[in-house]
């Protein structure tokens, strides 16, 4: 499903050039749970972020499905983006100023689907995630496990095929933490493939197999 062929991603100070990634070569098949694990440093996030495409100042090769990312213009890309990834932020991103309803809203806006629909998706993924409570609620009213669950709803609101999780359960104490990686768990067994960059083994568990990265290297 997803093909890195030797990705690299470099820094450049003046004549010197300083690596983030190095050589990277990937195969992450569809319904698959990878977790991206390495010190701090090593280049995990900015694979993940290659991977979501949220980062495009690279060189290599990058195949999604039968796409060639590599070679696509920034407007194709964000439309396959859109239409194929959620992604989980370590520090939730969700928008203040929008109740915890139009925070989940929002990503079904930008692929124009109807209010009707919209609004039947989103109570369906409220009830799903039990935050139906909270819906009118802004995110600085809710707990740090409360706005990463909203968070995780957003992602998965649009049906993503592909989950990128980035630290998912960093801010979280270990009983939310636990909670968070069985809703992942959950998505996986239905099909949805996932991808979370972790320090933790316990979180790394949940998946099928890790991959490895040092100094922007893999191991």
């Amino acid at each position: 499903m997803i093909q890195l062929r030797n990705i690299e991603k470099y820094f450049e100070h003046g004549p010197t050039k300083t690596y983030v990634l190095r050589r990277i070569n990937v195969t992450i098949k569809e319904g698959e749970f990878v977790s991206i694990m390495g010190p701090s440093g090593a280049g995990k996030s900015t694979l993940l972020h290659v991977i979501g495409m949220h980062d495009s100042a690279w060189s290599g090769e990058y195949e999604l499905l039968d796409f060639p990312i590599h070679r696509l213009k920034k407007k194709d890309r964000d439309e396959l983006y859109k239409k194929y990834f959620g992604f989980v932020f370590q520090s939730y991103h969700l928008l203040d100023s929008l109740t915890v309803y139009e925070n989940l809203e929002i990503p079904l806006s930008y692929r124009n689907v109807k209010k009707s629909e919209r609004d039947a998706i989103v109570c369906d993924v409220l009830d799903r995630f039990q935050i139906v409570g909270k819906k009118d609620l802004f995110p600085n009213q809710l707990s740090g496990g409360q706005q990463q669950l909203v968070a995780i709803a957003r992602a998965i609101v649009a049906n993503p095929k592909v989950i990128l999780a980035d630290e998912p359960t960093g801010n979280l104490h270990s009983s939310q933490a636990k909670e968070i990686m069985e809703v992942f768990k959950k998505l996986n067994d239905s099909g949805t493939t996932i991808v979370q960059v972790t320090h933790s083994e316990a979180n790394a568990a949940y998946g099928h197999r890790v991959i490895q990265i040092a100094d922007g290297w893999l191991v």
